[in-house]
């Protein structure tokens, strides 16, 4: 691996991804603690695209007068160039539904724009023995900030009131695995079908395992889901199996053909994957797999792994990726999906088109 023998590193791509693994010394009012993806962040805007990042006060970078200021141990302050905007906190969040439950705890707005939800917050493999390392889909729920099942219809209402008085322009749904073999592809196709009967060409994004009847990817398109995404955290089967033991018993080769069938499906770059940074994979290896996925037609979303708290990573004391391992990494990718001519906001809903909790925007990808 050649990590750090670049010698044109782009600053601004080093600083972006030092907020993300560090995060910023500041309290951003909107923020999301636990949940079914990287979570603990702050949503900001960095030079105006959706941002999210930790809130640690121990990070050497500030904010003052609009601007991201990196400190050091002398107190002197440099300039990062960097513009950052907080997420102000949205008029949905006072509304309830009529038997008393919190919009807020229905569905969560992400940067600027985007309402997510995890339709499902409990997931068949959150036994110790089968848990992804890195995941807290029922630490949320434990915690109070969330219910357990969202029905179509309260998905629906928030959907309509948070595109009506904050102006979201997107959703994600995602879920945690069911028993059933759909994995939980139906619940998701019910409340596709819910929100857009209440707000019509709302994009939505829907994420869930590859379904083990591979026509449930027809049916979220057809129930009028822009984008999927299919997540498979690592292309490394050794490394599926070390942090995620539950999640790794699906074969790679099903998530190929679910990958090849939603493609078929929702076309060329409206489908993607989560691959982590930072989880034991040979930085060049996950490069080469990640031009793998793109000649599919795979949008791969890098993101950097953070040992988020309530994760048994945090508890065995699992650090996050150096700095330079994630630049890397997230240049190479960037620079495939440049020369494949595909961008994460053509996707139109979903992580890549949000981006807020990757770098590869600031990369060009």
């Amino acid at each position: 691996m050649s990590v750090g023998t670049n010698t044109t590193v782009d600053v601004r791509i080093t600083t972006r991804a030092e907020l993300a693994l560090h995060g910023l010394a500041w309290e951003a009012p909107v923020r999301r603690p636990d949940g079914a993806g990287p979570s603990d962040d702050g949503h900001v805007l960095v030079d105006g695209a959706n941002a999210a990042l930790p809130t640690n006060p121990a990070s050497p970078y500030s904010v003052r007068d609009g601007k991201v200021w990196l400190g050091d141990e002398a107190g002197h302050f440099q300039d990062t160039g960097l513009t950052v905007e907080a997420v102000q906190r949205p008029k949905f969040y006072d509304l309830t539904t009529a038997d008393g439950i919190r919009y807020e705890e229905i569905a969560r707005l992400h940067g600027a724009d985007v309402l997510a939800t995890t339709v499902v917050q409990t997931c068949i493999r959150y036994a110790e023995s089968d848990r992804c390392r890195f995941c807290t889909i029922e630490e949320s729920l434990r915690s109070g900030a969330t219910v357990a099942a969202k029905t179509p219809a309260q998905l629906a209402e928030v959907a309509q009131a948070a595109v009506r008085l904050d102006g979201v322009r997107q959703m994600v749904m995602t879920t945690g695995t069911t028993t059933g073999p759909d994995r939980g592809a139906r619940n998701l196709v019910r409340s596709v079908r819910a929100v857009l009967e209440a707000v019509p060409g709302l994009p939505v994004q829907v994420q869930c395992e590859p379904p083990g009847d591979l026509a449930w990817i027809g049916a979220l398109h057809d129930a009028g889901a822009t984008a999927i995404g299919i997540h498979v955290e690592s292309l490394d089967d050794e490394v599926r199996r070390r942090w995620m033991p539950g999640k790794s018993t699906v074969p790679m080769a099903e998530y190929e053909a679910a990958w090849d069938e939603a493609v078929r499906v929702f076309g060329p770059n409206r489908v993607s994957t989560y691959l982590l940074v930072g989880l034991g994979e040979d930085p060049d290896e996950l490069i080469a797999g990640a031009g793998r996925l793109i000649e599919r037609g795979v949008y791969p979303f890098v993101v950097p792994f953070r040992p988020m708290a309530g994760t048994l990573a945090a508890r065995d004391g699992v650090r996050a990726p150096g700095t330079e391992v994630l630049r890397h990494v997230t240049e190479g990718v960037a620079a495939k999906l440049r020369a494949a001519g595909m961008s994460g906001a053509d996707q139109q809903a979903g992580c890549a088109a949000c981006g807020a909790c990757s770098v590869l925007r600031t990369a060009g990808g």
